[in-house]
C-alpha cells in the first residue's frame, strides 16, 4: 500500500523536513512556526507596518534606512 503525504502548501521533503527541526526545537506546531516566521518577515520589511497594518499601541519603532526605499 503506497501512503500520500498530503500538504496544504508546496514543499519539497527536505523543507518540511526543515519545518519539523525548527518547530520542534521550539516547540512549536508547523502551523504556529510558520505563522512566526511570516510575522518576523513582515516587521522586519516593514517595521512602521503599511497601510493596512500598523504597529500595536505602545510598540517601540525604529526608523532604518530601507534596503529597498525605492521599491516602497
Amino acid at each position: 500500500m503506497v501512503h500520500k503525504k498530503i500538504r496544504t502548501f508546496t514543499a519539497t521533503d527536505q523543507e518540511q523536513e526543515m519545518l519539523r527541526a525548527i518547530s520542534r526545537y521550539h516547540g512549536f506546531s508547523n502551523s504556529a512556526m510558520i505563522t512566526s516566521l511570516v510575522k518576523k518577515e513582515f516587521w522586519r520589511l516593514f517595521p512602521a507596518g503599511n497601510r493596512t497594518i500598523r504597529p500595536d499601541r505602545g510598540a517601540r519603532v525604529i526608523d532604518r534606512p530601507s534596503e529597498r526605499a525605492d521599491e516602497r
